[in-house]
């Protein structure tokens, strides 16, 4: 079953993996490494990752490394797009409210 990105993202483990890769590209054995679980398990989560086109595998002599793919990235930057420029639009106008407010206790 194919994962979407908000899957492979829901997961804390797996975000700490993509914030780790995305520094330099990892093998499986130095990820696991990083976390308090067995090598399998860090590998469920490679594959949920990968499996969303989050990282991309790159064999090299018998290591496979994994790298960030920033592409992929963007879908869920563009998704959350809509709602910064509703929150932004949202802080300019609490913005004006409290310069009006402020503007107001200084002619006092």
């Amino acid at each position: 079953m194919r994962q979407d990105i908000f899957q492979a993202i829901a997961d804390p483990t797996r975000r700490a993996i993509l914030s780790l890769i995305a520094m330099q590209a990892l093998t499986p054995n130095t990820m696991a490494e990083k976390f308090d679980m067995s090598r399998q398990a860090v590998s469920k989560h490679i594959k949920v990752l990968n499996e969303c086109g989050l990282i991309r595998p790159e064999q090299s002599g018998r290591e496979i490394y994994y790298h960030f793919n920033a592409k992929k990235m963007q879908e869920f930057d563009n998704w959350l797009a809509q709602f910064r420029q509703s929150w932004e639009t949202q802080f300019n106008q609490l913005d004006k409210v409290l310069a009006t407010i402020k503007n107001k206790k200084n002619e006092q």
